[in-house]
């Protein structure tokens, strides 16, 4: 028996319900698989415990979570609490306290689902898009002063390492070449930012003679926005700093058919530290509660901490569970459909009880 330690972290919005759904699915995968079990501890952070206590979570809250295999996150983000504190309070203190420099997220069309692109289907859109999570432009490094006063400044500025963006990029080549078109786009902007964004394309260059076997370009991330619109079949994995993959994929994720089926990965490829997994449309509150919250991010999700926890069986029986709901018309209405989450999920669970392979 091969057990694991989840640290489920449901958060605010949607969070509780697609989480919940997704520790279903988990255990759908025990009784299907039954060498395999999953220790799930949910932790009540977040919004709500800002308001009881003054933070997002506990002092030692990381200290708490090191412990775990994987964290499963839900969203977070509250109409009554300023935003800068629900990802400063906790989503980015688990990512950067555990240094899961990599944000992997995978995009591709699923069968059923509708792009909004034009005559698009799966074998258009199917790319991986890693972000640099660590530093960049939300290394949190600025300040303001002279508040209030007609001379305040703020400042926010943007840190570029050459251990952080030699890591990230070779991370990047790494998964660019375990795909079968062995392509890299590198996203820069270094024609306006001539500091940060032209060591970006510096390092790129020299960590790029390492993996001779990938076929590698570079675009400014205006241009890239246009590239992805128009020609996704010219893209497959793609690399870009923290904020820009930030927008990039956001769009990636709207481009699929909704940001109801975007996951995301938050690796410290080094395994030091337990990796976070979470799905990327947010908090939603203004369906929060409704029940028609789209779980398919989450268990695609799911199926990223399946792969990283070594259980690749379970992670292709899960991924041909959504495909097969997705495909069958059983879709949230944020994809077209009129299911509830509630009949998404019991559908993938139907799939995976129901799947000979």
């Amino acid at each position: 028996m091969r057990t694991y330690s989840i640290a489920a972290i449901p958060a605010d919005g949607i969070g509780p319900e697609v989480i919940g759904a997704g520790t279903i699915v988990l255990h759908t995968l025990e009784q299907r698989i039954c060498n395999v079990r999953f220790d799930v501890a949910t932790f009540n952070w977040g919004s709500d415990y800002y308001r009881k206590h003054g933070v997002m979570m506990p002092a030692d809250g990381l200290q708490t979570l090191k412990s775990f295999d994987a964290i499963y996150f839900g969203a977070v983000g509250s109409p009554d609490v300023p935003d800068h504190i629900t990802l400063w309070g906790l989503r980015l203190p688990i990512c950067q306290g555990f240094d899961q420099y990599a944000n992997v997220r995978p995009t591709r069309i699923l069968p059923g689902i509708t792009s909004p692109l034009r005559n698009a289907g799966p074998e258009d859109l199917d790319w991986v898009i890693v972000r640099e999570n660590s530093e960049g432009e939300y290394a949190g490094c600025g300040g303001r002063a002279h508040r209030g006063l007609p001379e305040e400044v703020g400042t926010e500025v943007a840190i570029f390492t050459r251990v952080g963006v030699t890591r990230i990029m070779r991370h990047a080549f790494k998964l660019a070449r375990s795909r079968p078109r062995k392509k890299l786009t590198v996203v820069t902007k270094s024609n306006a930012q001539r500091h940060g964004m032209v060591m970006w394309d510096e390092i790129a260059a020299e960590v790029a003679k390492e993996f001779p076997d990938v076929d590698w370009d570079k675009m400014l991330v205006d241009a890239m926005t246009v590239r992805m619109t128009l020609k996704p079949q010219s893209l497959d994995t793609i690399v870009a700093t923290n904020l820009h993959a930030d927008i990039l994929s956001d769009l990636a994720g709207a481009l699929a058919g909704s940001l109801g089926v975007a996951p995301t990965a938050n690796i410290d490829p080094e395994r030091r530290f337990p990796s976070m997994f979470e799905p990327i449309h947010g908090s939603a509150f203004d369906i929060a509660g409704k029940g028609i919250a789209n779980p398919v991010a989450s268990f695609w999700t799911a199926a990223q901490m399946l792969d990283y926890l070594g259980e690749t069986e379970a992670s292709a029986r899960l991924m041909r569970a959504i495909e097969r709901v997705c495909a069958s018309g059983i879709r949230t209405p944020d994809v077209g459909g009129t299911a509830t989450m509630k009949e998404v999920t019991d559908a993938v669970v139907d799939a995976i009880h129901s799947s000979n392979v």
